[in-house]
């Protein structure tokens, strides 16, 4: 079993930043990636960006590509998102997920943070 507990969401003007967090505890593999998707109202989720658990490789969604970074710190057992640059269309609720295999998110999520990017 893994559980997931993402924090660090808010209200920001656009162009600002947030970082999110997730923490991780549980059968974490360092052979699979762990990520985060979102989910804005009224769309269907989608993939954000993810990471290797024992490091290295990333990938991300074309559109937060150069203004998201994904990050991990396997001492702590957590996975960070930092979001640049934001847009008001980056508003949704987050969500960490593992293990994430090419574009599709594994059995385990977190509740989820809201992001609203105000214009």
């Amino acid at each position: 079993q893994v559980q997931l507990v993402e924090s660090g969401g808010g209200l920001v003007q656009a162009g600002g930043s947030l970082r999110l967090s997730c923490a991780a505890s549980g059968r974490i593999s360092s052979f699979e990636y762990m990520g985060w998707f979102r989910q804005a109202p009224g769309k269907e989720r989608e993939f954000v960006a993810k990471v290797w658990w024992s490091g290295g490789n990333t990938y991300y969604a074309d559109s937060v590509k150069g203004r998201f970074t994904i990050s991990r710190d396997n001492a702590k057992n957590t996975l960070y998102l930092q979001m640049n640059s934001l847009k008001p269309e980056d508003t949704a609720v987050y969500y960490c997920n593992y293990p994430v295999r090419a574009w599709q998110a594994g059995d385990y999520w977190g509740q989820g943070t809201q992001v609203t990017v105000s214009s």
